[in-house]
């Protein structure tokens, strides 16, 4: 590091500069990118990280949940690869969550270090979620998985190129344990794409301000952002603040699962305290440290100060505390494929725990799930296989100010829906029926947003579904009086009208042609007492046929 001060309005340019960097490799890797998942939903993220591996810049479109995975990818990187050990055109690649700081193993991280006149400057970085990375159910996300073992591959972190050099053996790995390897192979390109891109653009940079401007920069970036967001707790009410919400189950029959948080504030510190969650659990829904820390760090931000930038100082603020083996901060080899759903609870107690000291900002319990959908099979026309994942938003929860949104990804995701067209010209798939679910979003003041329903039937072939859901055993609630929203389900449905009912996380159901997946998500909850709501807003919900004429009555008493 350097001893070199940067002034103001220098250090305005270089950090609009480092996004400029992250944006551009973000929007090279989707439009370089083979899968769905990643060309049109946008399920990745990218990021410049300085050569100790603190984050400095994120991409403006990256997913929140990926902030700390980056950071975990650098500290296992680092600490296997010591000074002389990194050198100029080399490629890491990881994935796992217990040994290279990855928060689940479809998240594929790569990193890329810069070199600047023989010296390492930074390194690139970007995680994609890929579609599938084997285990013994396609898309590598079903319930019902005990083990990591079970979820897929698990890579630490190891070079994917020596020196500029592709290490074959190591990419022959990667694509001989994974289903549709020909797309995986081409989304691996794309994220090596956007890493070779944002070197040259780095390089660049340093050729333009200097690589001791550059250093000095990364430091000013995080000291500055974290001293941001520390005034900004500071003008949060000191005091203790504890809330408990559930999990609806793990995929194993293990059901009501708690996670509790106690929110302490003091001036310019602000700490997670998770004691009282449960134990991790046999199911993949635990999340690994680097997974909660991230949603800790968006939740404070939103609540606190949205535009403060995303880097290592928003980690420094926020504290975690969480004993190693709970549903929070999982130990190998706890499964977590599904760690997101866990995630969006942590983001709800948080919510819950601060109702009272910020009601202005908090807003009522969300969808509360990154509700996932993975169809997989073999095209009838060809006889090639295939696997489609998509994750399906909700209902977002009412707020002081205004309602919830309807069918949106809420809070720790921004994933994108995938449209109609794209699904059906990609899959041997048909979509039935694509829609908001009336009567879904919680009464209120302001009342809470809709679900979706997406329904999804295979053509010519019999396919296999699996999913996983939560919110469907445990409403998202309401606050300050609003109703809850209602939960979510699966289900079959068959042409003649008929439904059966599935779990809220099905493994390896087989779905026969023109049967229906119906998959359903929970809505929003409420924000304040019904009776308060404006009448021209209850006239603009029943005449949208939003929600019903009885749904009214009863709660609004129009009709």
């Amino acid at each position: 590091m350097t001893d070199q001060t940067i002034d103001p309005i220098s250090l305005e340019i270089m950090l609009n500069a480092l996004r400029s960097v992250a944006d551009e490799t973000y929007n090279a890797l989707t439009r370089s990118a083979y899968s769905t998942n990643i060309k049109e939903r946008k399920d990745h993220s990218t990021a410049v990280m300085d050569a100790s591996g603190r984050l400095v810049a994120q991409a403006e479109n990256s997913l929140p949940i990926h902030l700390s995975s980056m950071a975990g990818l650098m500290r296992a990187l680092l600490d296997k690869y010591p000074a002389g050990g990194i050198r100029e055109g080399d490629i890491f690649v990881s994935n796992d969550p217990h040994v290279a700081g990855g928060s689940h193993l479809p998240d594929i991280n790569l990193a890329m270090p810069v070199f600047v006149s023989g010296r390492c400057l930074a390194f690139v970085c970007n995680i994609a979620h890929h579609a599938d990375v084997g285990g013994m159910v396609p898309g590598s996300v079903a319930g019902g998985m005990t083990e990591i073992y079970q979820e897929g591959l698990r890579i630490p972190a190891v070079k994917l190129f020596d020196q500029g050099v592709l290490v074959r053996d190591m990419f022959e790995i990667l694509l001989l344990n994974v289903r549709v390897p020909e797309e995986r192979r081409g989304d691996y390109n794309a994220q090596i794409a956007a890493c070779r891109l944002g070197e040259r653009r780095m390089q660049e940079l340093a050729a333009r301000h200097g690589p001791e401007s550059i250093e000095a920069a990364f430091g000013e970036i995080i000291l500055r952002t974290e001293k941001r967001l520390r005034r900004a707790v500071s003008e949060m009410p000191d005091g203790t603040y504890s809330f408990e919400d559930m999990m609806d189950d793990d995929g194993c029959e293990n059901y009501d699962i708690v996670i509790r948080v106690t929110v302490r504030i003091e001036g310019s510190r602000i700490s997670f305290d998770f004691a009282g969650t449960a134990p991790q659990t046999a199911g993949n829904i635990n999340a690994p440290f680097n997974a909660s820390h991230a949603t800790l760090c968006y939740v404070l931000k939103a609540l606190v100060d949205p535009d403060v930038p995303n880097n290592e100082g928003v980690l420094n603020v926020c504290e975690m505390i969480a004993e190693p083996g709970t549903l929070v901060n999982c130990i190998a080899p706890a499964p977590c494929a599904a760690r997101a759903n866990t995630c969006q609870r942590v983001v709800d107690v948080v919510i819950g725990a601060l109702k009272d000291a910020m009601p202005e900002a908090v807003v009522a319990a969300s969808n509360g799930a990154n509700t996932a959908a993975v169809y997989s099979g073999t095209r009838p026309d060809s006889g090639e296989p295939y696997v489609y994942l998509e994750t399906i938003g909700g209902g977002f929860g009412g707020r002081a100010a205004k309602d919830g949104t309807d069918g949106v990804q809420v809070h720790s995701t921004n994933t994108s829906n995938l449209p109609i067209e794209v699904l059906e010209t990609e899959y041997p798939l048909r979509v039935s029926r694509y829609e908001l679910v009336q009567d879904s979003g919680g009464a209120g003041e302001n009342r809470g947003g809709l679900a979706i329903r997406r329904d999804v039937a295979p053509i010519g072939h019999v396919c296999t579904f699996s999913g996983q859901g939560e919110r469907i055993r445990h409403a998202p609630w309401g606050l300050f009086g609003g109703s809850p929203g209602r939960t979510g389900r699966f289900a079959l449905v068959r042409g003649d009208g008929t439904e059966s009912r599935l779990s809220g996380k099905p493994m390896s159901v087989e779905v026969p042609p023109g049967v229906n997946v119906s998959a359903q998500t929970a809505g929003g909850g409420g924000y304040g007492t019904p009776e308060k709501r404006d009448a021209h807003h209850c006239r603009e919900d029943l005449d949208s046929g939003k929600f019903s004429p009885e749904f009214m009555k009863r709660h609004y008493g129009i009709g």
